[in-house]
């Protein structure tokens, strides 16, 4: 370690000072938000996956960074932007995941204030092993074209049809079957990100 002037220069390649990939994504700010915003009272979520790409983006937590985790077939798209809600963990481990209602599509990394309306409640069968995988539904709280929507009953018909059958042929292709088991508003679904909210605390103890 040298010193020049008042500033510390340490040495690169020192043991001491080297990221290791856990280290590095604890010092990542994403990583360390709240699920929800204390003065508006609504969610944060980080955008994974814009509307209207074809390639599914995951945050690779151990490394920091965003990979590629799958490739969808021709023709298909996102959409509406997906996203995960920091510092929650749902059954899997993983965030908690949101589609954000938003006219426009933003970018992975985009931090977007949303308002929980509610959820799909599902269970996925992949290997013989079934688990529940519900779908938060939420605005994006600058939206323009969807702000009148306050509860996933509020959602047009036609359009909540098509968000069902994305996430079954999505998975389907990816060879999992995936159940829609039913609709719930807003309460039951902000019921949902606490207790995922709990778990992340409690996994983050031990």
């Amino acid at each position: 370690m040298k010193r020049r002037g008042d500033a510390v220069v340490k040495r690169a390649g020192s043991k001491k000072e080297r990221l290791l990939p856990g280290r590095l994504a604890r010092s990542n700010p994403l990583s360390e938000l709240p699920p929800w915003d204390a003065s508006s009272g609504n969610l944060h979520v980080v955008v994974d996956t814009p509307k209207g790409s074809a390639i599914k983006f995951k945050f690779e937590l151990e490394k920091g960074c965003y990979t590629i985790a799958h490739i969808l077939p021709p023709g298909a798209v996102f959409p509406f932007d997906f996203g995960s809600i920091p510092s929650t963990a749902a059954a899997d481990g993983d965030p908690l995941d949101v589609l954000i209602l938003m006219e426009e599509p933003s970018f992975a990394g985009c931090l977007v204030p949303v308002r929980l309306i509610g959820v799909l409640e599902a269970k996925q069968t992949q290997e013989g092993k079934t688990n529940r995988n519900d779908r938060l539904i939420g605005v994006a709280a600058e939206s323009r074209a969807y702000r009148d929507l306050l509860a996933i009953q509020d959602v047009p018909k036609h359009l909540l049809e098509e968000i069902e059958h994305f996430f079954v042929s999505y998975n389907k292709e990816r060879g999992r079957a995936f159940k829609i088991l039913g609709r719930s508003g807003p309460t039951r679904a902000a019921r949902l990100v606490r207790a995922a909210e709990r778990q992340f605390q409690k996994k983050n103890k031990s």
